[in-house]
């Protein structure tokens, strides 16, 4: 056998290089200049309504204040609408990695194409419907004549109507329901990556069931957990539907608050620190769990 020079190679077959190392360098600027303009400026902009002063006679930014922030931490009301805000959007995420784990692994693990494609499109077909109609769905099954208490009264469970509407239960529920598929579907993607090698090797070393997914499965799924965990968790922040519809004019939370300051008040500085205190709030949450799960499981 001879060695072939690179000379003998046809011209057609041969591999062309980049003259220059930078030929691919302008690729990311489309996108680096719609993060720019679509993200970077509005929040500039939003920074700056943040300080200004509110005149409600001019909607022109003027003046440099901390008067905004000052309210809003000085005000136990909007202090409360952040901690509501956290709690929900904390429970939540448990609720949906309770019930999102299991249905994700359960896809991850089954053995027939045919049945994961099933399960795959039951979890992805709610997210084809917009998030009103799904919410004014719930309305109307959770409203005091709706489909849930006429169940209850049919069956003579109840002698009248129970109030669910407008309560905690009522937003916590449309709320896993509108994220769960955003959970399952992070996860599922995850959990395909693990293998069930492992799974089997604690089993045949006397491993209960449980005791190895808790132990093995979990601490090597734990990436894609906390992604879905987190992507949860800022949707559920963020929320505006839910409470507004299932909540009623007295379950007040960052989102709705961020609107009514600056559609119904026409108080644009102090909507805009509203939403600079829920996005730093959201930051710092994410940041901190990120290290703790950092500490708890290593590099994620």
């Amino acid at each position: 056998m001879t060695s072939t020079d690179a000379s003998d190679i046809p011209a057609d077959r041969k591999v062309r290089r980049p003259r220059g190392g930078t030929s691919f360098a302008f690729l990311p600027v489309p996108s680096l200049l719609l993060v720019i303009f679509g993200l970077c400026l509005p929040l500039l902009l939003m920074a700056r309504y943040s300080f200004a002063e509110f005149d409600p006679r001019d909607m022109a930014i003027q003046g440099l204040t901390l008067e905004n922030y000052a309210k809003f931490f000085t005000d136990p009301f909007y202090r409360d609408v952040l901690l509501r805000t956290v709690g929900v959007a904390a429970l939540t995420t448990l609720l949906c990695l309770i019930l999102g784990v299991p249905a994700a692994h359960l896809i991850s693990r089954t053995k027939s194409a045919r049945l994961r494609t099933v399960l795959i499109l039951a979890s992805i077909i709610p997210l084809l419907m917009g998030n009103a109609v799904r919410v004014a769905g719930w309305m109307v099954l959770l409203s005091d004549r709706g489909l849930v208490n006429e169940s209850l009264l049919f069956l003579g469970l109840i002698d009248e109507p129970i109030r669910i509407m407008y309560t905690l239960s009522a937003v916590l529920l449309s709320l896993v329901a509108v994220l769960l598929p955003f959970m399952i579907i992070t996860l599922q993607s995850v959990f395909d990556r693990v293998s069930a090698d492992y799974e089997d090797a604690a089993a045949t070393m006397g491993a209960k069931p449980a005791t190895a997914f808790f132990r093995i499965f979990v601490p090597l799924a734990m990436p894609g957990i906390y992604s879905g965990g987190l992507l949860v968790f800022i949707l559920g922040m963020n929320a505006y539907a839910s409470p507004v519809l299932l909540g009623g004019p007295t379950f007040h939370m960052m989102a709705p608050a961020v609107y009514e300051q600056a559609i119904e008040a026409f108080n644009w500085p102090f909507a805009a620190s509203l939403a600079f205190v829920l996005m730093v709030a959201t930051l710092i949450l994410t940041v901190a769990s990120s290290l703790f799960l950092q500490k708890r499981y290593g590099r994620m």
